[in-house]
């Protein structure tokens, strides 16, 4: 292995974390502790808010996290970059959400947000259960406005005017399509590629000395900027254009298969 150091960047759901069984796999956590002996960086990046990492950062130890899809970076316990959505925007943020009839959970840095009251989307009621068994349910509503958050997420049914969402919501947001009617709405300046990009140049590490491991649609843009990426066994078939290697699933030991292969671990 070149002594060169790399930086490696994990999508969690999907790639670290399994969504089958709950966990990030013993043969990970082991790969991973085993780069970082050898020098390289570990990094985090996920569409999660910091708070929503929380359940991650018992289970595995890594050099820093880049959360919200770009919108909040720590690494080594030091934030390099934060970024909220501005009050007012958020309000109507909220407005658009309800006026097109969908209805979902928007994702702050200390907590996650719900509209008072049983949603008549499923979707909606399995996120908070999720949110509230971590602890990240904030006692707030929408009817409050005494809070900021980072990005959010909608759902929609055939009862949504999904178009006419897209619209009001305009061009400073972009809207991810991750399926079955769930959408992930993230600051169009921000990005899983503008985290990494602030991560190399604060550690002086070179594109092409860095590894991407994703999944999902929410990958797409680490997947398009980085030279080496590394695609799960199970994943969106948008990946596959940019995918430098394919590995198996996270159950199924992928990521250190990978890690392995390349000489990473």
């Amino acid at each position: 292995m070149s002594e060169k150091r790399k930086a490696l960047f994990f999508d969690i759901d999907g790639t670290l974390f399994s969504e089958v069984n709950r966990n990030v796999p013993e043969s990970a956590k082991e790969a991973i502790a085993q780069a970082r002996k050898n020098g390289h960086l570990v990094f985090i990046n996920s569409g999660r808010t910091d708070c929503l990492i929380g359940s991650i950062k018992e289970l595995i130890q890594v050099d820093g996290y880049c959360c919200g899809c770009g919108t909040r970076i720590i690494a080594e316990d030091q934030v390099l970059f934060s970024a909220a959505i501005p009050h007012e925007r958020g309000i109507e943020i909220k407005r658009i959400i309800q006026e097109y009839d969908l209805d979902g959970v928007l994702e702050g840095t200390e907590s996650c947000y719900f509209k008072e009251g049983t949603s008549r989307l499923p979707q909606v009621e399995r996120m908070r259960q999720i949110v509230e068994r971590e602890g990240n349910l904030s006692p707030y509503g929408w009817d409050e406005d005494c809070y900021d958050f980072d990005k959010f997420c909608v759902f929609a049914d055939e009862k949504s005017d999904l178009k006419g969402f897209s619209r009001a919501l305009g061009l400073d947001f972009e809207i991810i399509d991750r399926g079955s009617g769930f959408y992930e709405c993230v600051p169009s300046q921000y990005s899983k590629a503008t985290a990494i990009e602030l991560v190399l140049k604060h550690y002086g590490i070179a594109l092409e000395d860095t590894y991407v491991f994703g999944d999902s649609t929410n990958d797409l843009s680490m997947f398009e900027y980085a030279k080496n990426c590394i695609l799960m066994g199970h994943h969106s078939v948008e990946l596959e254009p940019y995918a430098t290697f394919y590995t198996k699933n996270v159950e199924d030991d992928g990521v250190a298969y990978a890690m392995k292969k390349l000489g990473l671990a």
